[in-house]
């Protein structure tokens, strides 16, 4: 496709695109824009009627939200797909971040919102977003970054928005009986829009590719996890489920593959789980945390890595993980407790020799020093783990696209926000090594994507090379959801099977 290079028309005054609910997997709508005029035809001068003073902004009050809203048509259409190179792939496409002023944003310029809070971008880039009117207070072009903020600020920014590329294996539907959805995942894509991915989701794949819509998650599976993946189809069927979860009746059965050789017979993994950031999702095993019990069985070993059936009967986030790690037996390309960031033993028996902050922050550099940093999967945007741990619904995450607004209102803790700093410095140097890696384009097969580009955009002048297979799958795969009256089940994936070898899968 010819590449163009165009810039967004303003967004209207009745816009009302909608903001995302990613516990539920449906969104709450802005209402449209309500007119300046009250009772029968009355102007409004001012905020309750009184008159403005000299300087004085209007702000209108907060807009009501409907929760009920799903995704639509409309929201499907913003974008489509390409495939290339077995991806899954989304053209580069315009759209609106909105968010009210934060607590803390409050008798603060935007520019110093801007420079504290969204450094994956320069000033300048700011500066000239918001002279093409891609910045807007309470449905108003911004003209000057030094405006105050102030309470019931609604701010909007539109962003030509690049999403990450996933695997392109179908979206394969196992049971669709007018009560639940049963999908089998395929790995690397999320469930439902967080972080930098929303076109690029099992939600939006669903509705796009098979006209399903208004769905109630259930459950959540990582990004880089496969199989099992239930939705309910009415409201009614959310709760019965949601009350199976709760009351730890639904059997769930795993299957992953680890490194080295797993003792053989049954072993049963009870250490209690901590979350060290809740909005991050990172995990540990620590005398403080939660009561976890995990059931483990090997099947295979192939004289490398082992084939090891997992029986979560607990459901803390990234409980199954967080035990093969603990046990020395880490899941193979586990880009987390995989990694050599936790020291010379990558956390087994819980060794770690660091603080939280310290660990947060090797994480960081390692991931940065192999540019693969969006394999960290970390879930602060996706609504965290805390809100995984309140609901049941475990093992969400999402990447942190540090573009358009924060998903919530809540101030980040001292740890949480030293990790931020690192991920936006990260994104940061790569708007300034553009010219390098357009240099290093001419020398190699990579190419920017197609579509639509914009002149503002530094994603459309970075040339990244596509993930490898292996940076995509996890060797974790959801096998069997099983309650009082129902088992949904796949097959084995390839690499579960005995004579499976790792070239196989390069």
């Amino acid at each position: 496709m010819e590449q163009q290079d165009t810039t967004p028309e303003a967004p209207s005054v009745g816009n009302n695109t909608a903001t995302e609910d990613t516990n539920t997997g449906k969104r709450k709508h802005d209402e449209p824009d309500l007119p300046e005029t009250g009772g029968r035809g009355k102007r409004r001068r001012g905020a309750g009627g009184k008159n403005l003073r000299p300087g004085e902004r209007y702000i209108p009050p907060p807009q009501k939200r409907n929760p009920g809203v799903s995704f639509s048509q409309e929201h499907f259409d913003e974008t489509s797909y390409y495939f290339e190179g077995g991806l899954r792939k989304v053209f580069p496409y315009y759209f609106d971040f909105k968010t009210y002023c934060k607590g803390r944003w409050i008798g603060k310029s935007l520019l110093e919102v801007f420079k504290s809070e969204f450094r994956a971008e320069s000033i300048e880039y700011y500066e000239k977003a918001a002279k093409e009117g891609r910045i807007r207070l309470n449905q108003s072009p911004v003209e000057d970054l030094s405006v105050v903020l102030r309470n019931n600020d609604h701010m909007r920014n539109t962003v030509h928005r690049h999403e990450p590329p996933v695997i392109s294996t179908p979206l394969q539907i196992l049971v669709d009986d007018g009560e639940v959805l049963v999908v089998d995942k395929p790995a690397s894509i999320p469930v439902h829009p967080c972080g930098r991915f929303r076109h690029n989701t099992v939600i939006f794949i669903l509705g796009k590719e098979h006209g399903v819509s208004e769905l109630h998650t259930i459950h959540r599976l990582d990004r880089l996890t496969s199989g099992v993946l239930l939705f309910a189809r009415t409201l009614e069927t959310s709760k019965k489920l949601d009350q199976l979860v709760r009351d730890r009746q639904l059997e769930k059965e795993y299957v992953c593959r680890v490194e080295g050789e797993f003792p053989e017979g049954e072993l049963i993994c009870e250490e209690p789980i901590l979350v060290v950031s809740f909005k991050i999702g990172l995990c540990r095993v620590d005398p403080k945390g939660k009561e976890c019990r995990t059931v483990f069985q090997r099947l295979s070993f192939n004289g490398k890595t082992s084939v090891v059936r997992c029986l979560p009967l607990t459901g803390r986030t990234h409980q199954i993980r967080v035990h093969l790690q603990y046990l020395g037996f880490p899941i193979l390309n586990d880009p987390i407790y995989g990694s050599h960031a936790w020291g010379p033993h990558r956390g087994k028996g819980g060794l770690v020799g660091k603080s939280d902050e310290e660990l947060l922050q090797a994480l960081v550099e390692e991931h940065r020093s192999q540019e693969k940093l969006h394999l960290l999967d970390f879930m602060d945007v996706c609504g965290g783990a805390e809100e995984a741990e309140k609901t049941g619904k475990t093992d969400s995450d999402g990447d942190k696209s540090g573009k358009g607004f924060p998903a919530q209102a809540e101030d980040c803790s001292e740890k949480e926000n030293s990790i931020k700093a690192a991920l936006e410095e990260h994104q940061s140097l790569e708007s300034t090594e553009v010219s390098r890696s357009q240099s290093k384009a001419s020398d190699s097969d990579q190419k920017t994507p197609p579509g639509i580009r914009d002149h503002l955009c530094s994603e459309c002048k970075l040339v990244r090379p596509d993930p490898t297979m292996k940076e995509l799958i996890m060797y974790l795969h959801a096998l069997r959801y099983k309650g009082p009256d129902f088992e949904y089940s796949t097959q084995l994936p390839d690499w579960a099977k005995e004579d499976w070898e790792e070239t196989d899968f390069s």
